[in-house]
């Protein structure tokens, strides 16, 4: 896919205050770690994450959504009027129904005439929407849409912590299949693209591409039709090690076809972003590619698994931080469980991105840099 008349034209994201440390989760897996003679450290040295970060207690989903998408808007100074898509991607909503993107699109003022829905693909979810927004742009049924998503993680890791604790028929070999659940955080992203003709940055998407292995559905298993709203209390099943691999090879059979569809070079891209896994998962990925790890920009040590808004808050954090220069080509490469691949291509210019970083979480970034 390619595209002549699309703009990113903006970014805002929202971080929850209260932090986690790995260290901290396995102060409360005491029961489990005793009982199964599990040394100390471990969290952090199998997956490199060192902190997530958790809403307060009821928060729901389309709360941080709003806060998100808001600061887009404004920062892009755009007439809400004129925006005619409103996607919600992320895996957490409020509710089985209505769509989440109801209450976020009530509480922006956006017009009637806005479409809205939700879209639930695992990680992926943002970046479809940001496919599903450009398409309208392109064939020129809008002249902006919203890509937003908000993850709560508290419930999924809470609610692991205990059932681990309190099973006493787990192995060693069984929590495996746990570790992934306990790497989750939480976030708040928010994309607002633009008709070309009217953008203020000319930061054009220039295309992308997708690949599905879905032979591979049953490695990576999470909550039966659970939504935060009704008191989730979901349980996640992985299958880590085998999902990492056979999403980087997915990874890698994309890549080639990436860059093909886009008419460029590998070394054409000077910054990448990649879905937030592990430490493991980039370095193994990057290397996969042929991507120098230099080039490439990541979170996960601070944030964790962020689900679907991993890559754009990476890249929002970035552009932020002024990684990002004038003219620089740059990779989306997403990877969900499914599996699933996406990666997009972005011409950039100028970065409009609102976040009210604290003094301690511009430390975190600029450490993580």
């Amino acid at each position: 896919m390619q595209y002549e008349n699309v703009c990113i034209e903006a970014f805002g994201y929202t971080l929850p205050e209260y932090e986690v440390t790995s260290d901290e989760i396995e102060g409360l897996l005491q029961p489990l770690y005793q009982r199964l003679k599990l040394p100390e450290g471990r969290l952090e040295l199998m997956t490199g994450i060192e902190q997530r970060r958790f809403w307060q207690p009821g928060t729901m989903p389309s709360d941080k959504s709003i806060e998100s998408a808001e600061k887009a808007i404004q920062i892009s100074g755009i007439d809400r009027r004129s925006i005619g898509a409103l996607v919600h991607g992320s895996v957490c909503r409020d509710y089985l129904e209505p769509a989440t993107a109801c209450r976020v699109h009530h509480q922006l003022g956006l017009e009637p005439q806005c479409m809205i829905h939700d879209l639930s693909n695992a990680c992926l979810g943002l970046l479809n929407g940001i496919i599903e927004v450009a398409n309208m742009i392109e064939l020129g049924q809008i002249q902006a849409g919203l890509v937003v998503g908000t993850e709560s993680a508290r419930p999924l890791v809470e609610h692991t912590i205990d059932t681990l604790n309190k099973d006493m028929q787990l192995t060693r070999r069984r929590i495996k299949q746990a570790v992934a659940s306990l790497t989750i955080g939480s976030g708040s992203c928010a994309i607002l693209l633009v008709d070309r003709r009217i953008s203020q940055t000319d930061n054009r998407l220039v295309g992308g591409m997708v690949r599905t292995h879905t032979q591979y559905n049953a490695l990576c298993n999470s909550g039966r039709d659970e939504a935060v709203g009704n008191g989730m209390k979901p349980l996640m099943a992985t299958d880590s090690e085998r999902l990492m691999h056979e999403g980087i090879r997915a990874g890698a059979e994309t890549f080639p076809d990436f860059l093909d569809e886009l008419g460029w070079e590998r070394d054409d891209l000077d910054r990448t972003f990649c879905h937030q896994v592990g430490v493991s998962h980039r370095k193994l990925m990057l290397e996969a590619l042929g991507l120098d790890e230099q080039l490439d920009y990541s979170t996960v040590r601070w944030l964790g698994n962020t689900g679907s808004v991993a890559l754009p808050i990476t890249m929002a954090v970035a552009l932020q931080q002024d990684i990002v220069q004038s003219g620089d080509q740059l990779g989306m490469l997403g990877i969900g469980s499914g599996i699933n691949c996406l990666m997009l291509g972005v011409q950039w210019q100028r970065s409009l991105v609102q976040h009210e970083l604290s003094e301690e979480h511009a430390c975190a970034v600029e450490i993580q840099s």
